[in-house]
């Protein structure tokens, strides 16, 4: 819309409190977007430990049957 001569322009209460609640919700977008990077690096640490524990495991399996490989060659 253009303005209309003879009348300077004006905020109303609604156009004020659209851009307002625009604000917050940019603001609560912004603050979700933060927690969601931060869960992703805590998964990607809490995967990292998970593949370590399984490689643990893998390698005390592989240990013991190595061992036992040893004990029963003379």
């Amino acid at each position: 819309m253009g303005e209309r001569p003879g009348f300077e322009p004006f905020d109303c209460a609604p156009a004020l409190r659209l851009e307002a609640h625009e604000r917050v919700a940019a603001l609560q977008f912004d603050a979700m977007n933060k927690r969601l990077d931060r869960l992703e690096e805590l998964l990607e640490r809490l995967e990292k430990r998970l593949w370590l524990a399984v490689y643990g495991v893998v390698a005390a399996i592989l240990g013991q049957a190595f061992q036992g490989l040893l004990s029963a060659v003379p």
